[in-house]
């Protein structure tokens, strides 16, 4: 083991812990499930910023994506930037009237809002089923990632590296809350920039410039410096493809949509917006561009997804490289725990709550089994991830088209078409998943295209079809107890 890098993510975990008990403190005051799974609803710009970009990139942004970079070449640092907009389209579609909505309802989760739409006890099941699968898979990943970083920076073994990470989230987690999600999230943020703009300065140096780096990539591979990439991956229906499933879609995702009904006022909205989009910007092109040339500077890795925490190692004096350590652990803890409450919120909120209302006044027994809840699932993730993929992108891009092709419709057409009904919305469900599921599986891709591009068109004609069929029916006027 590496001391010089282990002291320094000791320090930042040490200070993590500290915001989760800071948390603790402040949730035991008001109304638990709104102030556990959803902070009160009381993020300003910059904290709603960070915790939107945060929860957004992940362990496939610092681990997965440079991977791939590493591999394909600077093509993929453009097509990296297909996400810029994801932000500005989470908050700007779902954004105001989401939150309003939220609090005329008094929504606590997203299957809130799905139910006080549609009135469907049996959609909200068939969502909330659909969410904790697919959240399972997305958050495998993410440990899988923080393992691998242990394993690479510090020299701690994989399966010693991932009860150290799995346990250290599930517990600030399961006690903090969200306030000490999005509190936490809001210093991550910070560290993932600093981090980023150090690590790809140092790899432009090691590699002896610029112009030098990317002549190391043309004499490895004339490929890799063209916009198709190696292996001509990098083809337009496979980048029309990706900006749906990374970009566009992202509007689908519950843990991102869920922020959008936890900011304080319209002043954090617009804040939001730019300070978000700037972050994307800085982390997404930096890190990408620092695996890209990573290439120049470590050209023989087996495993791709070693190149980011390789580079620490190699690039960084021993405590810069504990001290950038936290960046990508910061990307990949502030994923799993949006993603852990948001399954915790599912099952406590959506699935024994629904089951049994006459609880949802016992707050001493809510505290415990939500605190509870958010501990178990964070160590069967734990388990779930034992034995990892080479290449993680792809697990976690399959996790994410699979919570796009069930939720997307469903959320958009059910704030801007008043018509919407729930066999519409049940059908785009039911269609989406079906679609995606057996597309993924058999890994056809029609036309070339990834399969949530036709999950999502299919996903669509269903909601349509599916709502000429039943009942017609507008906004309801609260959320029923």
């Amino acid at each position: 083991m590496q001391i010089e890098v282990i002291l320094p993510l000791i320090a930042y975990l040490l200070l993590v812990f500290g915001l989760s008990v800071y948390a603790y403190r402040r949730r035991q005051h008001g109304n638990f499930l709104s102030e556990y799974f959803l902070g009160n609803r009381s993020m300003g710009g910059f904290v709603l910023a960070m915790t939107l970009t945060t929860t957004y990139i992940s362990a496939s942004s610092f681990i997965g994506g440079p991977g791939a970079a590493y591999k394909y070449g600077l093509g993929w640092v453009l097509l990296a930037m297909i996400q810029l907009p994801a932000v500005w389209l989470s908050l700007g579609v779902l954004g105001k009237k989401f939150a309003i909505l939220a609090r005329r309802y008094n929504a606590i989760t997203l299957n809130d809002m799905l139910f006080a739409r549609y009135q469907s006890r049996l959609l909200v099941w068939l969502a909330s089923l659909s969410l904790l699968v697919a959240f399972l898979g997305a958050m495998a990943v993410q440990f899988i990632g923080g393992a691998r970083l242990l394993e690479t920076a510090a020299g701690i073994p994989y399966d010693t590296g991932l009860l150290i990470f799995g346990l250290s989230i599930a517990l600030y987690t399961a006690f903090g809350g969200f306030r000490a999600s999005v509190l936490n999230d809001a210093m991550q943020g910070l560290v993932m920039l600093l981090g980023t703009v150090l690590l790809l300065v140092a790899v432009i140096h090691a590699a002896g410039g610029l112009h030098s780096a990317v002549d190391k990539l043309q004499q490895i591979d004339p490929a890799l410096v063209t916009p198709q990439g190696s292996e001509q991956i990098l083809s337009l229906p496979f980048m029309a493809s990706f900006w749906i499933l990374v970009c566009f879609g992202v509007i689908g995702l519950p843990h991102t949509a869920v922020r959008c009904i936890s900011y304080k006022d319209s002043k954090a909205v617009h804040r939001g917006i730019i300070l978000g989009t700037i972050v994307v910007a800085v982390l997404m092109f930096g890190m990408h561009l620092a695996g890209a040339l990573g290439r120049a500077v470590l050209p023989d890795l087996q495993i791709p997804d070693q190149v980011i925490p390789t580079l620490m190692i190699t690039v960084l004096p021993p405590y810069a490289a504990g001290i950038f350590l936290a960046a990508p652990m910061a990307a990949i803890m502030s994923t799993i725990n949006a993603q852990l409450l948001q399954s915790s919120a599912t099952i406590i909120k959506d699935l024994y709550l629904g089951v049994r209302p006459q609880q949802m006044h016992n707050e001493k027994m809510i505290k415990r089994f939500s605190s509870l809840t958010t501990l178990i699932l964070g160590l069967l993730v734990l388990l779930a991830a034992w034995r990892p993929p080479e290449m993680i992108i792809w697990l976690n891009l399959l996790a994410f088209g699979g919570l796009e092709a069930v939720f997307l419709w469903p959320l958009v057409l059910g704030l801007y078409w008043e018509r919407a009904n729930a066999q519409g919305a049940l059908s785009s469900m039911v269609t989406g998943a079906l679609c995606y599921t057996l597309l993924a599986s058999f890994e056809l891709q029609l036309a070339g295209l990834h399969p949530i591009v036709p999950a999502l068109l299919l996903s669509l004609s269903a909601f349509y079809i599916g709502n000429l069929c039943g009942e017609k029916r507008r906004l309801v006027p609260s959320l029923p107890s």
